[in-house]
């Protein structure tokens, strides 16, 4: 794929980058530390045993979802400086347009997506 032509996912994957980013910042407790932030999330005195272990289980649950999303992203942005973007990481086949614009940091085409679930 051409440098013209990965360059609006480039933007796109940047821009997903910068929000994933923002996400996980505001996850972790934004400027305050991780510790303040479950301090805070998970310190009333109100709230039940079953209620704080469900809130930190959700919690750790997106934080995990983000950041594994966040390492599909940088390897799609690492792929588009190799020059194989657009490749399928599994067989070489060329992944769709269609599929890189729905999901840009897609590593593989549909087929090999299916046998790797």
């Amino acid at each position: 794929m051409t440098t013209k032509l990965t360059t609006p996912f480039k933007e796109q994957l940047l821009a997903q980058r910068a929000s994933l980013l923002e996400q996980l910042a505001n996850l972790r407790g934004g400027k305050i530390g991780r510790a303040e932030a479950s301090a805070n999330h998970f310190g009333q005195a109100e709230d039940s045993t079953a209620q704080v272990s469900t809130e930190r289980e959700l919690e750790f649950t997106l934080d995990a979802r983000e950041s594994d999303e966040l390492s599909m992203v940088d390897a799609a942005l690492h792929r588009i400086e190799a020059g194989t973007y657009g490749q399928c990481i599994d067989c070489g086949v060329a992944i769709p347009a269609a599929r890189l614009h729905a999901a840009p940091e897609a590593p593989r085409c549909i087929a090999c997506q299916e046998k790797a679930e």
